[in-house]
């Protein structure tokens, strides 16, 4: 789930959207403002069953030397993004489940109101001003994320292994653009124009395009941050 410049790595987050949702309620996000649920499948009929409005989407997808080629080729190509779009680079090994968490909440924060005082409201009031690299820096030094990561990583279904050749991205919708956010890349990469009515259908068109080069792979999974409504 990533190549890690530190030599720090935690066990994998399993595509739960159960899991999710205890992870990040207790790190403060509200439970009455968002919460995660599964995507069942990317066709019209199976969109319109995923609660609305969608938040972000996660995706979970096999690492394949196909896919890492086509990464490295895409990063060597320097990319400007909006300055809007919350973006954090990943060093510590198999965090991209959590990343992709941290992505997905730090795009959303004028959105959702988060537990003052809480660990997402203090990780992203502090590393609001600093750089991708900074803000993996202080991530990776932080205790109570570890703790935190580890007791959802543990909390799986499945027996956790620090070996596993998938990885979740996140994708959402900042000032009119879809965004592909990837702790593993350089920077942010834009699919174009996108709305919050139209993200999950444009996210879902981006997805299936990367599943159709992995023709070999069933290991992907879509899981979907909604906000609630009353």
């Amino acid at each position: 789930m990533a190549e890690s410049p530190s030599a720090k790595r935690w066990l994998p987050l399993e595509a739960n959207p159960e899991i999710m949702n205890q992870f990040l309620w207790g790190l403060g996000l509200r439970e009455d403002e968002a919460e995660c649920y599964d995507v069942y499948g990317l066709d019209e009929e199976l969109l319109e069953m995923v609660p609305k409005p969608v938040l972000a989407l996660l995706f979970l997808y096999p690492l394949t030397h196909q896919s890492e080629e086509e990464r490295v080729l895409q990063d060597s190509v320097k990319k400007e993004y909006d300055d809007q779009v919350y973006f954090m680079k990943q060093t510590v090994g198999n965090a991209c489940g959590t990343i992709g968490l941290l992505h997905a909440v730090g795009n959303i924060t004028s959105e959702i109101k988060l537990v003052e005082g809480s660990f997402l409201d203090r990780f992203f009031k502090s590393t609001a001003g600093m750089d991708p690299m900074e803000r993996a820096a202080f991530l990776e030094k932080d205790r109570e994320m570890e703790a935190a990561h580890s007791v959802a990583a543990s909390a799986g279904e499945t027996e956790a292994s620090e070996n596993v050749d998938t990885h979740f991205i996140c994708f959402t919708c900042v000032d009119g653009q879809l965004y592909e956010l990837d702790g593993r890349r350089s920077a942010p990469i834009s699919h174009g124009p996108s709305s919050p009515t139209t993200q999950l259908q444009d996210a879902a068109k981006v997805i299936q395009g990367i599943i159709q080069k992995n023709p070999d792979s069933l290991n992907f999974n879509v899981i979907a941050l909604s906000k609630k409504t009353t």
